[in-house]
């Protein structure tokens, strides 16, 4: 049972609550409170409806950041068998907020490659809260060439506020490193699928989100900036980041418009971190669907229309 509720959701935690306390004193006291129970989960139900199915932008966000929210491993737990986790950049250092490795999907060999946060503040140290360094984005491009020599499919999970912007990522090429793979996953001649799981912030999404199809969970966000660092250059005051949120079109129904995602995959009402295995389903599901489209392409085809796919984003018309 989730009780770490955002504020939105504290009318729905607090029936939880009193749901929970009835089942527990029907085993306890054996009172007979089925009527009561009945009537409280239907209210939750329609409570669940009425709040979820409404959200804005910024309510996306803050489910986007749930500290609940599965992760990449969790994704890869949940979906692949015979998962081989593959480290380091042979340049620097391995980055444990990048994870690649090879597994299969239904027996379908691939490579996937993801951000990782922590599930507490310690593991959180570790994975740097997401933030991936050049070696990080070093490494991945590593693997996709592996990936490339040995014809397998890669699927990208991305999951970050943004690359590590400390003196240390920047002495060490942190701008070069995500423009060389910019660059570089244009060419990469095998099918590659992104999907945004949770966070989708700035450069440090988009070092490893080139892709033939690009896909964001329900209360994913994808934005060049975050609500905040917006509302702090914009407005001069981070305490308008829900403002921001909304001018920014950082959800994904916003994104399927812009042309900049490809499809939202449905999400367990109130999120993923309510069901994880039915939101790993979806994005299974829609893996074996693109998988199946993209390798009945050519290269040369792949190729061209991931460099179209990208291209005509921002495209406009001036009338004269």
């Amino acid at each position: 049972m989730n009780r770490s509720g955002l504020d939105f959701e504290k009318p729905i935690v607090e029936l939880e609550r009193k749901i929970e306390e009835l089942k527990n004193l029907t085993q306890t006291e054996k009172i007979d409170l089925a009527s009561e129970i009945k009537q409280l989960s239907s209210r939750l139900e329609k409570l669940k409806h009425e709040i979820f199915e409404n959200l804005t932008a910024w309510q996306r966000v803050q489910i986007a950041r749930h500290p609940k929210r599965p992760y990449t491993l969790d994704y890869v737990e949940l979906m692949l068998t015979d998962f081989v986790e593959l480290h380091g950049d042979r340049l620097f250092a391995e980055d444990k907020a990048i994870v690649c490795g090879i597994g299969k999907l239904n027996g379908t060999k691939l490579l996937l490659i993801g951000h990782q946060k922590g599930k507490d503040t310690k593991d959180n140290i570790v994975r740097n809260f997401g933030c991936a360094h050049p070696e990080g984005y070093r490494k991945a491009i590593r693997m996709m060439k592996l990936a490339e020599k040995f014809n397998l499919p890669i699927v990208i999970f991305i999951d970050t506020p943004g690359a590590y912007p400390g003196i240390g990522a920047e002495e060490r090429g942190q701008a070069q490193s995500i423009a060389y793979n910019l660059r570089e996953m244009t060419a990469i001649a095998v099918p590659i699928l992104v999907f945004v799981i949770g966070e989708g912030g700035s450069g440090g999404a988009l070092g490893i989100g080139v892709g033939d199809k690009v896909c964001i969970l329900e209360n994913a966000y994808y934005s060049v900036i975050s609500p905040e660092g917006c509302a702090a250059i914009l407005w001069r005051d981070r305490a308008r980041a829900k403002e921001a949120a909304e001018a920014l079109k950082l959800t994904g129904s916003d994104l399927v418009k812009l042309g900049i995602v490809d499809e939202v995959i449905k999400e367990p009402l109130g999120g993923a971190h309510r069901e994880p295995r039915e939101c790993a389903e979806n994005i299974k599901a829609a893996i074996k669907k693109y998988l199946k489209e993209l390798t009945a392409l050519s290269k040369e085809e792949l190729l061209e229309n991931r460099y179209n796919r990208f291209r005509k984003i921002g495209a406009f018309k001036e009338n004269k």
